[in-house]
């Protein structure tokens, strides 16, 4: 007989997988804004504790970027299917030159669409903020990366990448909002 907690991951990751990380990818993202927000209330930056509409933009977001990180991470151990140092590199690599960039582009157009910018409006924010948030990517992922290729089972990955996402995304929602520094 399964106890509950194998049955529990069973629903979870087998049965539900994109379910779980789609709604996991939104759910950190969500938790990283919130701490962001948390600070900057706490720091006199935010004049009230949450901006839940702010809050529900990052969670939504979050969420329609979850299948993307599902099928990427599936497709990728397909083509690179290997957990030694070459492979778990070139997995990195890959990582670091396709899955980061466009990731933060969908991030940066998801929050203009929802905030009802212009593409225009948005293409400018990105070319004002794409750098400093690729840069920290490439400090941040590749380390987070060699722990989930190297260590981790294809249907653990995403969710494993969506908490370290919630640290990194207190860094995202910072650099999003910066507005409130100025």
């Amino acid at each position: 007989m399964k106890s509950t907690f194998n049955r529990g991951v069973y629903f979870l990751f087998k049965k539900n997988l994109l379910l779980t990380n789609s709604v996991s990818s939104g759910g950190f993202m969500l938790m990283g804004d919130l701490i962001l927000q948390e600070i900057e209330f706490q720091s006199k930056i935010l004049p009230k504790r949450y901006d839940w509409a702010r809050a529900g933009r990052m969670f939504v977001v979050g969420t329609l970027m979850g299948p993307m990180h599902h099928y990427y991470y599936i497709y990728l151990d397909k083509f690179l299917p290997k957990a030694n140092l070459k492979t778990v590199a070139q997995k990195i690599l890959t990582d670091q030159l396709l899955a980061s960039p466009s990731t933060i582009l969908c991030f940066f157009y998801g929050m203009g669409y929802l905030e009802k910018k212009t593409f225009e409006q948005s293409n400018l924010e990105i070319k004002e903020k794409f750098k400093y948030v690729y840069t920290v990517d490439c400090l941040f992922w590749p380390p987070v990366q060699f722990v989930n290729f190297y260590f981790l089972p294809t249907h653990y990955r995403v969710f494993y990448i969506n908490v370290a996402t919630m640290i990194y995304n207190v860094f995202l929602s910072f650099m999003k909002h910066l507005e409130h520094y100025k």
